[in-house]
């Protein structure tokens, strides 16, 4: 194979970002080229084997500074030694999951003794689980080291911190004074055809009747709300970016987005090889990129 490959097309046939596929060029994973006559970057046979490396090291979840040692150490000692403190790694998060698994167990028991019929045995479990959460987030705690604090030790380590302990907020967008339930209703199939977006729930809510109608969607696991009412201008002080893994779905959105809005394509540049800004007829302006 002699011919070079464009960005988008290694994007799309292995289901990465542009964006990573540039981290691992910065790194020194891969390498690419430039032609005289092409302003993006291209990708030789050497390189596409080379990134075929990288990603089956990622899916083992190796570091990016161990792929490193492995790519560029001679022999295989360096491969061999990162893939066995990988294997002494899964035996340590195996063994805490066992643990993890007799506290929840022990925690059961504890509930099943409980007659949930007793007000006073209701009371005193709930006393006990705000006793445990204050345990959990006391660092002074001295109980048994199988209990609160090995609790809060193994699911912070497995990156599983229990809803009851903490609870985080959830973050997303608005789009509002869109001006009239029908303009809502038009802003989230014109995102639809866009993006892919997905109403999520949709409803006038507080019993407001129409006029107040609010659309949540999802955008790749983002959410958006639109709403009829609010300011008159909802784009006003918001740019959103979006990155493609390939020029055709960019290209889509783009035709969507600037159908009655305005927009215009941007010069190449290294961290955006295809880009255009558009501000779309609500007012949303879009920064889209590969």
């Amino acid at each position: 194979m002699n011919e070079l490959i464009k960005i988008t097309d290694m994007t799309g046939r292995y289901d990465i970002s542009a964006r990573t596929l540039r981290y691992y060029e910065d790194m020194g994973l891969i390498t690419s080229t430039r032609s005289d006559d092409y302003a993006y970057r291209l990708y030789d046979e050497a390189a596409v084997k080379r990134l075929e490396q990288v990603l089956i090291l990622r899916r083992l979840n190796i570091g990016i500074r161990d792929i490193r040692r492995v790519l560029y150490a001679p022999g295989s000692e360096a491969v061999l030694e990162v893939l066995g403190k990988k294997v002494s790694d899964i035996d340590d998060e195996v063994a805490l999951l066992h643990e993890l698994k007799e506290i929840v167990q022990a925690f059961i028991r504890q509930i099943k003794s409980v007659d949930f019929q007793n007000d006073g045995d209701v009371k005193l479990l709930y006393e006990k689980a705000k006793d445990i959460e204050s345990q959990l987030v006391n660092v002074e705690y001295e109980g048994n080291p199988s209990s609160a604090n090995r609790f809060a030790e193994v699911t912070e380590k497995l990156g599983q911190v229990p809803g009851a302990i903490r609870k985080y907020p959830v973050f997303s967008l608005c789009f509002h004074g869109l001006g009239s339930d029908e303009n809502t209703k038009a802003a989230f199939a014109l995102y639809e055809e866009a993006f892919g977006a997905i109403n999520t729930w949709e409803e006038q809510p507080y019993n407001s009747g129409p006029g107040n109608l609010h659309i949540m969607m999802e955008i790749n696991g983002f959410e958006v709300l639109l709403k009829t009412q609010g300011g008159k201008n909802p784009g006003d002080r918001i740019c959103c970016a979006m990155e493609f893994n390939n020029e055709s779905d960019l290209r889509r959105a783009y035709a969507a987005l600037a159908r009655e809005g305005q927009g215009e394509w941007l010069e190449p540049a290294p961290h955006a090889p295809v880009g255009a800004f558009v501000t779309d007829k609500f007012g949303v302006g879009w920064w889209l990129h590969t």
